[in-house]
């Protein structure tokens, strides 16, 4: 995980803690003063403790390496040969970020880059490239390649030019149609919350949203942007065709190779940072901008930040952005103009609203009196740590320097001249930067895409959701918890732009570049109820039980949502799938005597049958073990169909779905997975018809799970579409192509790419 530190720091910190007198412990478990505990473990931190940092991340290293760059390359040769085009470029691009400034290596990568980036159809993309290679001293011996690959360039973008212009950046997913946006006819998009719901406060519930008034289902309820966000190390890992996946190659294709460092674009051609070679961007504006807000005082520390983990340099982030004024507003919320006071008997700043403003970060619960003494010393220590690393990397930030005015130009912390001590008051950022870390352990929020999993050219879309970025967002964070909430939350990237951004489209185009979230209503919400979505533990996934013990642990509330209170009232987990079984549901296994239900029992560990007159009843043991051996042959099956060896997965599928008729009912979700898998082994040899009536019965399974209006299932009838669609069955797509575009449009809106494409189906077959 991540977001934490390295395990072997927080082994390193918890050590320490252990050795630490009784009497220390108590005068630090007695603060509450969050810059009182910054204060004392500052006291504590020392250089022994900056050089166990050191050693750690020498293995992560992000210095400039020219041999590191020269065997990329070579990685995206092998790629290029096998016309996997699109790894090369990735290859190409990570040797890039490793070659120093003006070497060759970095002229012979942006040079192959270019020619992965032509076969790609890049064009403009490959001449960029190829005037970075020149730049930087491309040999000239080699120079007629670049110059062939140049005038096939310009002639290949000078056919059809005008509709070029009409169309996305290839290179980049997230752009859409700008003709689509001049089409739309409501105001512009803002971000904040729409008029239909407004912001209220009590005791039990803190800030909160409520209706303000009938809400439809699938209208906006609010839009947001991160205050910041940090890209998460490894979550994305995706495979050259045709070949296994192995550590060097998950390395190279991780999220944070891919998806520019300041708005998570993807992007196949990223600008390097000048100074490391892990952050790179996907425009020179990106990269400037990151630069001049946090890079520059990160970029010193290099790998340090991957030890210290995502939520520290997130913490650091928000501070450094924030600067010195906006947290002295801060701290003086009279003063703020954004405040919004919703609780006139209370002065506590944390019972106000300030809008988007970063006073909302600010006063958000940082629980310091809830967070277990280990904990807070571990977010202590390495905050401190933090604190004193980036105080020997050079003066303090522009906006944290208190010798010169606030706003002057910010400075490289390696610039000549006089270097700005860190006196004692600056114990305030490392203070605020604890405040945020401790904020962010129950307040930070996973952006999720959704990553294609099936093969480039595969004729149906196979997708999963990742979590490719942990964010904070001032608005966002106002939503209280549900395990069955009545939202839906979208996230959209780079400079995508809404369907609902009116006619404005240059102005918004300027500040759009970053995150968004949307989020829509998944169900009708009436006046004055609460607006709620989920932090994770969802009623359709997990039981009660669980469910309400990781929210207890994560964010110190024992959940009393309409599921949970529902499940408690009904004395067992009622109408809830999940049983204590991994992850099996309780009304999908079949009696092995009579064929009903079987039920847990209550007597005894395990299940009984439904029918009293029968009496079967099977352990947990024996249903765990059962299940472990369908599950053994779907993930062996799952890893032929990526070795492109479907004839071989039917086998095993076939043995599978043997074994499960025999436990397992056709909603269990562990069918539907079946299903699943031997539709998509279906499609990839061209059998549309088996393949569309094993996906009807995944989808059967998913309705089941989640429900008939959640967007999994919109994302399987998706699926199911496509199948028929390419089976050539007309009136089959056509029949569920309705269902489709109503539960993509309740939760993803109507301006998804699904959408569009149901819409090129249907001219299709109506044409």
């Amino acid at each position: 995980m991540m977001d934490l530190p390295c395990v072997q720091w927080q082994d390193h910190v918890a050590q320490k803690w252990t050795r630490l007198g009784p009497e220390l412990k108590e005068k630090l478990t007695s603060l509450f003063e969050i810059h009182d505990v910054f204060k004392c473990a500052l006291t504590l931190t020392t250089q022994d403790d900056l050089d166990f940092v050191q050693s750690i991340s020498a293995r992560y290293s992000v210095e400039k390496d020219a041999e590191q760059a020269a065997k990329c390359r070579e990685r995206g040769n092998s790629s290029f040969k096998t016309r996997d085009y699109t790894a090369a470029a990735l290859h190409y691009s990570q040797g890039i970020c490793f070659a120093p400034l003006s070497s060759e290596q970095l002229s012979l990568c942006y040079a192959n880059r270019s020619a992965a980036l032509y076969h790609l159809q890049h064009y403009q993309e490959s001449l960029d490239d190829i005037d970075r290679a020149l730049k930087n001293s491309y040999p000239s011996h080699l120079l007629h390649k670049l110059e062939d690959r140049h005038m096939q360039c310009l002639k290949h973008l000078s056919v059809g030019q005008k509709a070029k212009e009409d169309q996305p950046n290839p290179a980049s997913k997230n752009h859409k149609d700008p003709d689509r946006v001049k089409r739309a006819s409501v105001d512009p998009l803002t971000n904040g919350i729409h008029p239909q719901a407004a912001v209220a406060f009590s005791p039990e519930k803190g800030r909160h949203l409520v209706a303000a008034e009938r809400i439809a289902a699938g209208e906006v309820i609010l839009h947001d942007r991160p205050y910041s966000c940090v890209l998460i190390p490894g979550m994305e890992e995706v495979q050259e065709k045709g070949q296994r996946q192995d550590t060097e190659r998950a390395e190279l294709l991780g999220v944070e190779h891919r998806r520019c460092h300041r708005c998570l674009i993807e992007t196949l051609c990223p600008v390097p940072c000048e100074g490391c070679s892990y952050s790179r961007y996907c425009s020179t504006s990106c990269q400037r901008d990151a630069w001049e807000e946090h890079h520059c005082w990160e970029c010193p520390l290099g790998a340090d930040l991957m030890v210290m983990g995502v939520m520290s340099q997130l913490a650091l982030r928000v501070t450094l952005k924030a600067g010195l004024k906006n947290i002295q507003m801060a701290r003086d919320p009279i003063t703020d103009e954004h405040t919004s006071c919703l609780n006139r008997e209370s002065s506590d700043p944390c019972t106000s609203y300030y809008g988007d403003s970063y006073s909302s970060v600010f006063h958000l619960r940082h629980h310091l009196d809830h967070h277990s003494p280990g904990v807070c010393f571990l977010c202590a220590v390495t905050i401190a740590a933090l604190y004193l690393k980036l105080s020997k990397a050079g003066s303090p930030p522009a906006s944290w320097d208190l010798s010169r005015p606030l706003g002057a130009n910010s400075q490289s912390p390696d610039e000549e001249g006089d270097i700005a001590n860190w006196n004692s008051e600056l114990w305030l950022l490392g203070s605020v930067v604890l405040r945020h870390m401790l904020q962010l352990r129950c307040n930070a929020q996973a952006i999720l895409m959704l990553q294609d999993t099936g093969a480039a050219n595969s004729p149906v879309q196979s997708s999963r959701e990742i979590r490719i970025a942990t964010a904070i967002f001032p608005t966002l964070s106002l939503l209280n918890h549900s395990c069955c909430p009545n939202t839906s939350l979208v996230f959209s990237t780079g400079t995508s732009l809404p369907a609902d951004v009116g006619e404005n489209v240059a102005e918004y185009s300027s500040t759009a570049r970053g995150v968004t979230v949307t989020v829509r209503a998944a169900k009708v919400i009436t006046a004055g109820q609460e607006i709620l979505h989920c932090y994770g533990p969802h009623n359709s996934r997990m039981a009660t039980q669980e469910r309400q013990r990781l929210l207890q642990e994560q964010y110190y509330f024992l959940c009393q949502c309409e599921a949970c209170t529902l499940q408690q009232e009904g004395g067992s987990e009622g109408s809830q799938q999940w049983s204590g079984v991994g992850d099996s549901p309780q009304s999908g296994f079949l009696c092995g005597k009579c064929k009903g239900s079987l039920k847990k029992s209550s007597e005894a560990r395990g299940f009984i049958c439904s029918q009293s007159s029968c009496g079967y009843r099977m352990s947990s043991s024996e249903v765990s073990h059962r299940l472990q051996e369908i599950r053994v042959n779907l993930e062996k099956a799952v890893d032929l169909m990526e070795r492109e060896r479907p004839d071989e997965a039917l086998t095993l599928l076939r043995r599978a779905q043997s074994q499960s008729g025999l436990i397992l009912a056709e909603t269990h979700p562990v069918q539907g997975e079946l299903a699943d898998a031997t539709a998509r082994a279906y499609a990839s040899m061209g059998d549309w018809n088996n393949a569309a009536s094993h996906l009807e019965r995944s989808a059967t399974a998913i309705g089941s799970q989640y429900g008939e209006d959640s967007i999994e299932l919109g994302r399987q009838l998706f699926k199911l579409a496509q199948l028929h669609f390419n089976g050539g069955a007309r009136g089959p797509v056509l029949s569920v192509i309705p269902k489709v575009r109503e539960l993509l449009c309740l939760h993803s809106g109507p301006d998804c790419h699904e959408l569009q494409e149901l819409r090129a189906m249907e001219d299709c077959l109506q044409g």
